[in-house]
């Protein structure tokens, strides 16, 4: 069966030539032109994955993405956007999109990036089932699970992972992360006190490497170093200049 695809688009132009490109990719595409649209559709048919314009009318791309994450639903987005500054961005992980694609795009980099959010999903859905974090055994909505044993725990820099249920841990405060900075959280406290250079975290996280234009890893550093820090803590993700980042407690 074909994956399913919402998508989210009001420019005219933009959306018929992307629908028909992911079409040919294989998709089974559903395409809308506002947010309203988008929802609907989403209640009605739940997707395999999103694909949503930021700036849309009436309800945009971000009140879209708040909604749907507000009543639980994990399903992976991918945002489109025209606003490059930073802040926008970050506006975008915040509303709890899972990664972004600045316009004007090469589709072929639309084709990337969805097929590594729903390859993450593909593995985090197994994980998750089999840690019982899922189904009629599942916890009501709000309502913790208490912390695992020890030994299920990955720890480094005061820091506690739980890789099977998706939880994190700093000092007493539990990490609201999205898949995404989950994993990259991971793949740090993994390798706590080594220096990640660039392509390697953009290899393992994003399954390729943006080029050494890209601002994209900047930016999911810098939204998880705003969830991780604490006044008066030690900060945990260093920048190493011109070669990656490191976690480490100084």
């Amino acid at each position: 069966m074909p994956q399913t695809l919402l998508l989210a688009e009001d420019d005219r132009a933009i959306r018929h030539a992307l629908e028909r490109a992911l079409t040919l990719e294989g998709y089974q595409v559903t395409a809308v032109a506002d947010g309203v649209e988008a929802l609907a559709q989403a209640h009605k048919s739940p997707p395999d994955v999103l694909v949503l314009d930021v700036m849309m009318p009436g309800i945009d791309g971000l009140q879209v993405c708040r909604v749907l994450r507000a009543e639980g639903d994990r399903t992976p987005i991918l945002m489109l956007t025209a606003l490059v500054e930073t802040a926008d961005r970050i506006a975008g992980l915040d509303a709890g999109a899972d990664d972004y694609v600045v316009k004007p795009f090469d589709v072929e980099e639309v084709f990337a990036r969805l097929r590594a959010l729903l390859r993450r999903t593909s593995s985090t859905t197994g994980t998750a089932s089999a840690a019982g974090t899922t189904g009629p055994g599942a916890p009501a909505p709000g309502v913790r699970e208490p912390e695992p044993p020890a030994d299920r725990l990955l720890t480094a820099a005061g820091l506690r992972m739980d890789p099977q249920a998706r939880r994190a841990w700093r000092g007493g405060r539990e990490l609201e992360l999205t898949r995404t900075e989950f994993e990259l959280l991971e793949l740090l406290v993994r390798n706590a006190g080594i220096v990640l250079d660039h392509s390697t975290i953009y290899d393992r996280i994003w399954g390729y490497d943006f080029g050494p234009g890209s601002k994209n890893l900047a930016v999911y550093v810098g939204y998880l170093r705003r969830k991780l820090d604490e006044p008066g803590a030690p900060q945990l993700i260093h920048t190493v200049r011109g070669v990656g980042y490191v976690l480490r407690e100084d």
